[in-house]
């Protein structure tokens, strides 16, 4: 099955609820996993606030070009917690 991201909500600076094709919810806490050239300016909490789905590749992305895999972002997450 390929998974696909849905929707995604920043939480907090670095924390994420996205929405994933076979209908889990998951918040994604990425504030170890920000390193290297393509991910260290989105420590910025402004740039990484522009985080966006793009439909195209059934993932999340920043204006700069960064994107995560679906799966990884998955792999990462805990069940969000659902309020009634």
């Amino acid at each position: 099955m390929f998974l696909h991201v849905e929707a995604v909500t920043l939480l907090d600076d670095y924390v994420l609820r996205i929405e994933f094709s076979d209908g889990a919810i998951r918040d994604v806490d990425l504030s170890q996993e920000l390193r290297g050239e393509v991910f260290e300016p989105l420590r910025d909490p402004e740039l990484f606030a522009e985080v966006a789905v793009n439909h195209d590749t059934g993932t999340i992305e920043w204006p700069s070009g960064a994107d995560m895999a679906p799966e990884f972002l998955y792999e990462q997450g805990t069940d969000a917690e659902q309020v009634a």
